[in-house]
């Protein structure tokens, strides 16, 4: 069974940072590529980030680019996103998801940011940022 479990999520200024990480098991992680989405209350779940399996390809939403850095440790099983500079509209519960298909080439053309190409998610962890 494939689990995934968000931590690092908290209350922090505007201007600030916060690191948050995600483990994985009950998956070969390092065939997987993984993402980061978030769902702010009242709208649907979007892309932030991905990462290839072996960290060759990173995509960041145009909102977040420059600010967030997704990056992963594979002898570790686990994927973390680097959130600096951030603003109150990146208030949302930020979920981590595997790819579904490993090693799957479709992830570089445009399956990195739909949600219907991940396969496993966490159960998320909130993110409030105050003005």
């Amino acid at each position: 069974q494939v689990q995934l479990v968000e931590s690092g999520g908290g209350l922090v200024q505007a201007g600030g940072s916060l690191r948050l990480s995600c483990a994985a098991s009950g998956r070969t992680f390092s065939s997987y590529a993984m993402g980061w989405f978030r769902q702010a209350p009242g709208k649907e779940r979007e892309f932030v980030a991905g990462i290839s399996w072996r960290c060759s390809g990173t995509y960041y939403a145009d909102s977040v680019q420059g600010r967030f850095t997704n990056s992963r440790d594979n002898s570790k099983n686990t994927v973390y996103l680097e959130m600096n500079s951030l603003k109150p509209e990146a208030t949302a519960v930020y979920y981590c998801a595997t790819y579904a298909t490993p090693g799957g080439l479709n992830f570089f053309r445009s399956g990195y940011a739909s949600r219907g190409q991940y396969d496993y998610w966490g159960q998320g962890t909130q993110v409030t940022v105050s003005s």
